[in-house]
């Protein structure tokens, strides 16, 4: 009899989509070329949308959800991995076409998969997961802009979230002076605790407001999107740069012309699911060197399987502060 496993699986019928706890085995994956023993995955705020079905992210039924996990290479027949070496898996359509983190083995592509830094274990792979990957993804791209500590400030919104904390983070180190956007009036010294330097209400810039607005910071993190998107790039000064990677406001972006026009501001899309490897692995290098894991540890917080459903509502209602650790195998 093979060996069986626990998983969360999604279903979805004429009643709607439910979520089950099941022991499933290895004839039950996918295909792929890579079999891992996960050790860790998280919860995203995507994988709320997945896991609630508020948007349609998953695309194949039954599905196991998650779109991250990290763990042990068991098998594999591809020529970039052994058994034992430690792997990270974000986004690639994992968790919304392909079976997911939430079960305690995987079977994906290899070329989905990158080997971890030798100083990132995969329990803080978890703790930075899509979001922290995501975070750093923007930060490169505002770097690529051009935008250094000495051009101004530098705006996080959704502060509290799992982007936003990540990037207050990583920007802090790096030596910018960061700006916290958040509606968690009580999180303020959490926001300070990770290097945020103020902090403010994001009823500034949640609501409809000018087209060009006046100068206050030269770059920004945004995951909002919506009218905080439109408000944030109004405000960015001259030459400045803005990394979208969020939609928790809305995927509507009611802005103008007048910031790129006026101001030479760019708008830089950053997309973690698809990004090529080569981004992957410049993303997880930089995280290696340029993230305090103490700051980490200090935004992270642990789950179980059992747990994951009751987060995936918690953390679209803005509930679930920094990120979460979820051990499949507790």
């Amino acid at each position: 009899m093979s060996e069986t496993f626990h998983a969360i699986r999604v279903s979805k019928s004429d009643a709607g989509q439910k979520t089950d706890f099941v022991d499933i085995t290895l004839a039950d994956l996918m295909e792929g070329d890579v079999t891992v023993a996960v050790d860790y995955s998280t919860v995203n705020y995507k994988d709320g949308l997945a896991l609630t079905g508020s948007a349609p992210i998953i695309r194949s039924f039954p599905l196991i959800p998650g779109i991250d996990f990290a763990g042990t290479v068991e098998t594999s027949s591809h020529a970039g991995f052994k058994p034992g070496d430690k792997v990270v898996l974000n986004g690639y359509g994992v968790g919304e076409g392909h079976h997911g983190g939430y079960a305690q083995k995987a079977r994906v592509k290899g070329d989905w998969l990158v080997k971890l830094p030798a100083n990132i274990s995969t329990a803080h792979a978890m703790a930075i997961g899509t979001a922290g990957y995501t975070a750093m993804l923007c930060v490169l791209a505002l770097e690529h802009e051009g935008v250094t500590p000495d051009k101004g400030d530098v705006l996080v919104t959704g502060a509290a979230g799992g982007v936003g904390s990540v990037a207050i983070a990583l920007l802090a180190k790096l030596g910018y002076r960061v700006i916290a956007s958040t509606g968690r009036a009580s999180e303020a010294a959490y926001l300070k605790g990770l290097g945020a330097a103020d902090i403010i209400d994001r009823n500034e810039l949640s609501a409809p407001g000018r087209p060009l607005g006046k100068e206050r910071w030269a770059g920004a993190v945004d995951a909002v999107g919506s009218h905080t998107l439109a408000n944030v790039l109004s405000m960015t000064r001259y030459g400045g740069a803005v990394a979208a990677c969020g939609l928790a406001q809305g995927l509507d972006l009611p802005a103008s012309v007048a910031p790129f026009i006026l101001r030479g501001i760019t708008l830089c899309g950053i997309d973690s699911v698809m990004a090529p490897m080569k981004k992957r692995e410049a993303a997880w290098a930089r995280l290696a060197k340029d993230l305090d894991l103490g700051k980490l540890d200090a935004m992270t917080s642990r789950a179980t399987l059992k747990d994951v459903p009751q987060l995936g509502t918690d953390i679209l209602a803005g509930k679930v502060r920094g990120r979460v650790v979820v051990d499949v195998n507790a």
